[in-house]
């Protein structure tokens, strides 16, 4: 057994706090939000943390200083006065009915009303929303905190359902507005969703709520931090290490690779996926924790009323802010939906064109993006993809760059023609996107069983493969030859980044025929351009 207990079957604080289980204190940012605003929104991906925050804002308003012993808060706090808490979370509402809904509703409610007591007369839930928050103010002589975690899970699942979304936001909105109309007898709100609140229309009326998703004194406020994982997780990262018998630096790089990259303002902290990184150390091992936790499923429902392969394509995509916040159920392309869901994170902002280049964040979410949507896609079974990635994997290990592009040239042969139109097919600037597609699928499959780097999705289709002995350069044109291919390699200089690396570079052009709708010829050359290895297909 470890010398850490990890939180990873809990988000309740106060058993993370009694049972010594490792805890990254925030506990400044609750005290500096307190203090500055009465009606706050976080908007961040599933599993970020979301209802550990929600759970330590409760315990810090009932006035559980015990539980606070150590942490920044301690030294700040003077009062710890004790506030009728009223906590509600509504992922309860997921698949519910509008009739099922409005129930789990009244059962929330009904809890606190056994301690604050009923009005008979309050019928509704927003009434009787309403009618606790003053019983719960009158009886303790102090404002009532109300906390929403999740308040737009009865939404998401009805996106496309039009009639069913009004209904359900209609029942939802009268619930809501009373937060906006009892402005007197609160002290403090804070609402937690994967998306922003304006774009569901439930808070038309709620003006004065803050939305700190983006700011960027705020951007670590859940997730685990650069910083956080240097100092305070930093034996956690050592043991880790040595689990896998590995450096401590390298198991840095390893987390950054995987469960690194998301940012979520202008000027934004690196944050890990908290949910991923804890699973990591708790279980020794590194994989795809986040997935594993049910995040595919729900994406390929929404991205369904999409094109499938836009969503891989829109990696390192350049969009306003209004752009990538627009209500998802009325977006023309799934950029807010993979934005607000974590699939996509902020990369960089432009300020003189007001523009954000969004990206995935890391290896889990572009290596699960694929292998969940690259069977759909192609039209291939999960299994034929794994195989794929093991017989590549086993040539390039053995040095043997031919076999690893011969395993992909079989697999691209089994493909079915019809998964793209015969409209997309006679354009050529579809069939050279497609192809790239493709590859991009195929080699960042392969990211997870070596180091590979996807320079571009849609740009030029420039691999590099390390192994522990071997480096490979790889350029693959469409409907164009070797030639141009590796000019390219030694004109871009992709190649000098490696030469004092101490591994073998090899360079290899790749050429597609449109068609013979797969690889027709590749060259393999040395560092010195010699040729060591050429294939050339027939139409």
């Amino acid at each position: 057994m470890g010398r850490f207990l990890y939180p990873v079957d809990t988000d309740q604080f106060a058993d993370i706090r009694k049972d010594g289980k490792v805890y990254v204190d925030k506990t400044d940012m609750v005290f500096d939000l307190v203090g500055k605003y009465r009606y706050v929104f976080l908007a961040r991906p599933r599993r970020f943390g979301k209802s550990l925050l929600c759970n330590t804002f409760k315990a810090y308003f009932q006035g559980q200083k015990e539980l606070f012993e150590g942490l920044k808060i301690a030294e700040l706090e003077k009062e710890w006065k004790k506030y009728p808490v009223l906590h509600f979370t509504m992922s309860g509402l997921k698949n519910c009915t509008i009739p099922e809904a409005k129930s789990a509703l009244e059962l929330f409610i009904g809890d606190y009303e056994k301690i604050y007591g009923r009005n008979m007369a309050e019928e509704t839930p927003g009434k009787r929303f309403r009618g606790l928050i003053h019983r719960a103010c009158e009886q303790t002589g102090e404002k009532a905190v109300v906390i929403l975690d999740e308040y737009d899970s009865a939404i998401m699942r009805l996106m496309y359902e039009p009639e069913q979304l009004e209904a359900m936001r209609t029942m939802l909105r009268e619930f809501y507005q009373v937060l906006k109309d009892e402005g007197a007898y609160l002290r403090f709100v804070f609402i937690t969703g994967v998306t922003k609140f304006s774009q569901l229309s439930i808070f038309s009326e709620l003006n004065n709520l803050t939305q700190i998703s983006m700011y960027d004194e705020y951007s670590g406020l859940c997730g685990i931090t650069q910083e956080e994982l240097d100092t305070v997780l930093r034996p956690c990262v050592e043991e880790y290490a040595q689990n896998l018998e590995i450096t401590t630096d390298e198991a840095y790089a390893l987390l950054k690779k995987n469960y690194d990259g998301y940012h979520f303002s202008r000027k934004s902290q690196d944050v890990y996926a908290p949910f991923s990184v804890l699973r990591a150390f708790d279980g020794r091992n590194t994989d795809h924790y986040w997935f594993e936790s049910g995040t595919m499923t729900s994406l390929i429902e929404h991205l369904r009323h999409y094109p499938l392969k836009t969503a891989l394509q829109y990696d390192g995509v350049k969009v306003g802010l209004d752009e990538f916040n627009i209500s998802c159920e009325s977006a023309s392309t799934p950029i807010p939906l993979l934005y607000q869901s974590g699939y996509l994170t902020i990369d960089s902002y432009e300020p003189l064109l007001k523009t954000y280049t969004l990206h995935f964040p890391n290896l889990e979410v572009r290596s699960g993006m694929v292998s969940g949507l690259m069977p759909l896609i192609l039209k291939r079974t999960t299994a034929d993809g794994n195989s794929l990635t093991r017989n590549m994997a086993s040539s390039l290990f053995s040095g043997d760059v031919s076999g690893a592009i011969s395993a992909l040239r079989s697999y691209i042969a089994k493909i079915p023609y019809d998964i793209i139109t015969k409209e997309e097919w006679n354009d050529k600037e579809s069939r050279e996107s497609f192809y790239k597609l493709l590859l991009y699928m195929a080699f960042s499959m392969l990211d997870s069983t070596v180091d590979t780097e996807v320079k571009s999705v849609l740009g030029r289709a420039d691999v590099v493969i390390k192994t522990r002995t071997d480096i490979f350069v790889l350029e693959l044109k469409v409907d164009d030859t070797v030639d141009h291919a590796l000019e390219q390699i030694d004109s871009k200089g992709y190649a000098i980044p490696y030469e004092a690396d101490g591994r073998k570079v090899t360079k290899c052009g790749v050429s597609i025929s449109s068609e013979a709708r797969n690889i027709t010829h590749w060259r393999v050359v040395d560092a010195d351009g010699n040729i060591t290895d050429e294939q050339v297909f027939g139409l």
